[in-house]
């Protein structure tokens, strides 16, 4: 049985869309830039724990309600 990598996902496009922002107004709400907030849209780019707690506390929710690790084998269901 082979291990792959867990991978972090995120819920900031569907929770900047609720809210009706701009990925340009969450950067600056969060102090990133735009392409910053695109990428991890993206899931292509993982943020710094101090920003992963900035684009929570924008959304005022939990860290776990943002973001959450998925293991490799325990994410397989």
């Amino acid at each position: 049985m082979s291990r792959e990598d867990g991978k972090v996902h995120n819920r900031i496009r569907e929770l900047r869309l609720e809210r009706g922002w701009s990925q340009q107004e969450l950067a600056d709400a969060v102090g990133a830039s735009r392409q910053t907030i695109n990428a991890i849209e993206q899931e292509k780019y993982s943020p710094s724990l101090e920003l992963a707690f900035r684009l929570a506390r924008a959304f005022r929710k939990e860290f776990e309600e943002v973001f959450r690790y998925v293991d490799g084998e325990v994410g397989k269901r």
